[in-house]
């Protein structure tokens, strides 16, 4: 095991993550830009050291500096957490160059498995289906001769990042021709790489993930589906797992699909294969997230699983030590992301100070976080403030549960998604498990 870990992030994960070495007994390391030197991340690691001014490219994002500081510090290892690093091929490299152990796949399988044109080849040679799409990047000269072929309506999407950046659904030849430079213009800004694809738009599709967890020796397993549906702009508020309406067939289906995904490209740590699920029950690959995902928790709430603490143990060369045919889902979990975001206004973000923070308590609820009273939420970063989970003996109660807990949540000073959630929770369309990505444009806009 590792005696000391640099957590090369902030925020919620980075608290995840130093609760998880302790827990191991490992030191850990925090860094902190300009704007987070009282951050609650800073205050818990056993040591931290500045990175650099609050813009995340001059600081949490520079590379070089982060394995600068883990040498400097002694630490043996880098946990990227989620965003900033996490899916950098090149910062895995460097962490390998220098003798750090990065905690997560090879910088071959990142870059592999993050260009979503590459993996799309990759798991179709290994069997696994994917939305009909084209296969090389796409030319604008090209792209209404390939969307005709295709069937309006499309997707343009990047192959390089997520996040629902560089994304766009099209219905006609006239918003193709003003999709594509705004799809570009946002895919290079964000990411460094213009090149855009099409997939055919599936209507009314579920967005279903499979966690997967893989050690070094072969050792391969898949912990269930997540349910990922509610969204707005192509981005996640609620997931929840097990996911509704799937069979014990569909269930093992998308499991092995997504072992067979993680074979193809000998992959080892924590990942998740993302899915598109139709009304049929038939299914897509969509995309691979080769790091811990920001709705870990509910998979870990009915698992017994801590997937933070498997990664680790696997970056340190033990072997995933599950017994596979003990695992089994046990009740229903249900996660609220909340944003410092309007969702009156389009769910815009909401910067501002953190006036007050009481997190709810009680049966099956947990709350992660990385805020406290008197923090000042950043234009610099990701909006997410907290995320409150709600476990259950079925969903029923995990809703009820959620329910209770989002009426007891304190968070006064930026405006957040709570009203959001407050209304969801008590939505009938929900309860009754009838969701798919629309939901939000279905309901929520025209409520």
């Amino acid at each position: 095991m590792f005696s000391k870990v640099l957590i090369a992030n902030r925020g919620e994960i980075a608290v995840r993550v130093i609760r998880a070495c302790r827990e191991l007994g490992v030191a850990t390391v925090a860094i902190h830009s300009e704007a987070d030197r009282k951050a609650l991340h800073v205050r818990l690691a056993d040591e931290a050291y500045p990175c650099g001014p609050a813009p995340a490219r001059e600081s949490y994002l520079v590379a070089e500096r982060v394995v600068e500081i883990a040498g400097r510090a002694g630490a043996d290892a880098v946990h990227p957490g989620y965003g900033f690093l996490a899916e950098n091929g090149a910062f895995a490299d460097l962490c390998a160059a220098r003798g750090l152990r990065f905690i997560g796949p090879s910088g071959d399988v990142i870059r592999a498995m993050g260009d979503k044109l590459a993996s799309r080849r990759i798991v179709e040679g290994a069997g696994v289906a994917t939305v009909p799409g084209t296969r090389e990047p796409l030319e604008d000269a090209d792209a209404v001769d390939a969307a005709r072929a295709l069937g309006f309506p499309v997707m343009v999407k990047a192959s390089a990042g997520g996040g629902g950046r560089g994304l766009r659904r099209v219905e006609d030849e006239a918003a193709l021709e003003k999709a594509l430079p705004r799809a570009r213009s946002e895919a290079r800004s964000a990411f460094a790489d213009d090149r855009l694809y099409l997939e055919k738009a599936l209507e009314d599709p579920r967005h279903i993930e499979v966690q997967i967890l893989a050690d070094g020796a072969g050792g391969r397993v898949h912990l269930f589906e997540r349910e990922c549906s509610i969204q707005r702009r192509h981005q996640k508020l609620v997931e929840e797992a097990p996911a509704g309406r799937i069979d014990p067939a569909l269930r093992e289906a998308l499991g092995e699909a997504a072992l067979t995904a993680a074979r193809a490209v000998d992959y080892e740590g924590a990942g998740t294969c993302e899915f598109l699920v139709d009304a049929s029950g038939a299914f897509y690959f969509l995309e691979m997230n080769t790091r811990i995902q920001v709705e870990h928790a509910i998979t870990e709430e009915v698992t017994g699983v801590d997937l933070v603490q498997a990664m680790i143990r696997i970056a340190a060369g033990e072997p995933l030590g599950l017994d596979v045919d003990a695992l089994a889902i046990r009740g229903h979990a249900i996660e609220a992301r909340i944003y410092a975001e309007d969702p009156e206004k389009g769910f815009l973000p909401s910067p501002g100070t953190v006036t007050a923070w009481r997190p709810p308590t009680g049966p099956g609820i947990r709350v992660d976080t990385g805020i406290e009273a008197g923090d000042v939420i950043s234009v610099h970063y990701d909006p997410l403030l907290a995320k409150l989970v709600a476990w259950g003996g079925d969903r029923d109660q995990a809703i009820d549960r959620l329910r209770r807990a989002l009426d007891a949540l304190v968070l006064e000073g930026p405006r957040t998604t709570l009203p959001f959630h407050r209304w969801l929770v008590r939505h009938e369309a929900f309860r009754a498990g009838a969701i798919d990505t629309g939901f939000v444009d279905a309901h929520w806009k025209r409520r």
